[in-house]
């Protein structure tokens, strides 16, 4: 349109052939439209353009500063459409939405606004200038909110900004996108202020969630999820591209899930801490949800004996792991601490004589000495892929990530047979039931009587805060209905968190695992062979000693460690 336009300003004598020269070369330099241009260097006003655009294309010319235009209007079109284009919403009769556009040959923007609300679209002519005053008018400044406004949401969470730097970020971005953010402080303050927050409340993961008329961030505090705060809506677009671009995702896929990672380096307490934060952005109905990992290497606990592992289940555990071959499977739902597990085990075999390789999805923390490699399924680098890879590379030790079909547990399972230590994870409820997976994936019973050396099914549950526990009185009938035995409920104190500011009034501080170890002995394989149900293998390995969840859950409310109403919610009896 540029062209033309100034070729019909030019033959209505408005401007002259080296004005346009000039406003071109200024457009190129700067930006913008041309029209823009040439009001900017004063040779034409606003609604002379209008007016010649009005009469040359037939389409009426309107001044915006008379308009006050109805919300239910303004929210058909959204914010970064109409700054896009340049157009503002009016009016909407019937099926009809009149639309002002500083540029009325732009089909583009007219079928993008007719796809978008499904009305027929009518243009009217107006000036560039008027058109960005309306925009900030009608849905307010570029990022939807004022520092003052920011400030009030911090205020009403008690919480302060930090000192946040995007480890190996800034360097990387365009000096376009680092004017933008710029411009943006206020949602940069926000998210900074989030991400700082979840570490020193101790979360595992932060929530950011978009709804029809909320926005909500949620943090995940030793397995449950606690609302942190509610931002204004508006701010929800520049959120979200704020997360995206320190995640370095694609800030204008908005159809399809994304998965990156943030480094940040922070200052806490005067010294630098490292943080890496796991992102996945999934589009959901009223926006896309976000939902990042914190993974504080402070908080990996790499020594076995800490774990919270009975200790003749941890006696069996460093037996199996120190031997030169066969399999160890770490089992449980997602969020039980098999990661951790795993990770405690290898840093247990990480030795200089020792050739570590672990395939995992995604690497969660980084350990040295251990080869690890990040799957890529996109181009082909799955489990099965990686294993086979693995077999040439000389390994003595081979973690995968998790045994999800027939391919990847075959290959586990020749590798263990053929003299290497492997470790796996497997989502199954408890450790007899893991037989029975295998079985049903396809491996033949005498494959996994010979291959398997132990399996540990685990869970994560909440540890009572030591500053407000108390002692409580409960019958023996209902301690023996939990599990405990007629002897024992005559004797058990159980214990409960009141409440401090400590744990935030909920009782609990912290977690600690639940483990079920069951060491493959020479009786189970025989019984496996015969293709025994996973019954009949939890009785045999009870009869030959094995603490199951529900009676290591129970130890740890004997001790004070934990309440019965956790040990009810993640384990059965």
């Amino acid at each position: 349109m540029s062209a033309r336009l100034g070729e019909i300003l030019i033959k209505e004598k408005l401007i002259t052939k080296d004005q346009l020269e000039q406003a071109l070369s200024h457009q190129k330099k700067n930006g913008g439209r041309l029209g823009g241009a040439l009001v900017k260097l004063g040779f034409i006003g606003d609604e002379e353009i209008t007016g010649v655009l009005s009469r040359q294309y037939g389409v009426p010319a309107i001044n915006l500063s008379y308009y006050e235009v109805d919300a239910g209007v303004v929210k058909l079109v959204p914010q970064e459409t109409a700054v896009r284009y340049q157009v503002v919403p009016l009016s909407r009769v019937g099926s009809t939405l009149t639309i002002a556009m500083a540029d009325p040959t732009n089909v583009f923007a007219m079928d993008d606004i007719k796809f978008m609300t499904g009305l027929k679209v009518e243009p009217v002519v107006a000036s560039e200038s008027s058109i960005t005053e309306a925009i900030t008018k009608f849905y307010g400044s570029s990022t939807g909110a004022s520092e003052q406004e920011l400030e009030r949401v911090m205020a009403q969470i008690g919480a302060e900004g930090a000192d946040v730097e995007v480890a190996e970020e800034e360097a990387e971005l365009s000096a376009a996108e680092l004017e933008h953010a710029a411009e943006e402080a206020p949602v940069i303050k926000l998210v900074n202020l989030i991400l700082t927050e979840a570490l020193n409340k101790g979360a595992s993961d932060i929530h950011i969630e978009p709804y029809e008329k909320d926005y909500r961030v949620r943090f995940r505090i030793d397995g449950v999820l606690h609302n942190f705060m509610n931002p204004p809506l508006k701010l929800k677009d520049a959120m979200t591209s704020r997360v995206k671009i320190m995640a370095k995702l694609d800030i204008s896929e908005k159809r399809l899930p994304q998965d990156g990672r943030i480094m940040l380096k922070l200052t806490k307490d005067g010294r630098k801490k490292e943080l890496d934060y796991r992102v996945s952005v999934c589009p959901t109905l009223h926006g896309e949800k976000i939902v990042m990992r914190l993974l504080d290497k402070e908080n990996l606990r790499l020594d076995m004996t800490k774990l919270g592992v009975e200790p003749e289940s941890l006696v069996k555990l460093e037996k199996a792991i120190l031997r030169p071959y066969g399999m160890v499977l770490v089992t449980g739902p997602t969020g039980s601490g098999k990661t951790n597990t795993l990770y405690s085990s290898i840093s247990r075999l990480n030795t200089p004589d020792t050739n570590i390789m672990t395939a995992e999805d995604p690497v969660e923390f980084q350990l040295t000495g251990i080869n690890q490699v990040q799957m890529k399924e996109q181009i082909g680098l799955n489990f099965a892929a990686a294993l086979r890879s693995f077999l040439r590379q000389d390994p003595n030790i081979i973690l995968v990530g998790e045994i999800r079909d027939f391919e990847t547990a075959e290959i586990a399972v020749k590798a263990a047979l053929t003299g290497h230590l492997v470790l796996s994870t497997l989502h199954t409820n408890d450790a007899p039931g893991t037989i029975s997976r295998l079985m049903n994936m396809g491996i033949e019973p005498f494959l996994v009587a010979t291959s398997v050396n132990l399996i540990c099914a685990q869970r994560l549950v909440r540890r009572i805060c030591t500053e407000c526990t108390e002692k409580l009185n409960l019958p023996p009938q209902a301690l023996i209905d939990v599990g405990y035995t007629p002897e024992e409920a005559k004797t058990v104190k159980v214990s409960k968190g009141k409440g401090c500011e400590r744990c935030n009034g909920s009782g609990y501080k912290g977690r600690t695992g639940l483990y079920e170890v069951m060491e493959i002995t020479d009786e189970l394989r025989e019984l496996i062979l015969v293709g025994a149900s996973a019954l009949e293998l939890k009785k045999k390995a009870m009869e030959l000693g094995m603490i199951t969840l529900r009676r290591s859950g129970l130890i740890k409310i004997m001790v004070g460690m934990t309440t019965i109403e956790e040990v009810i919610r993640e384990t059965v009896l």
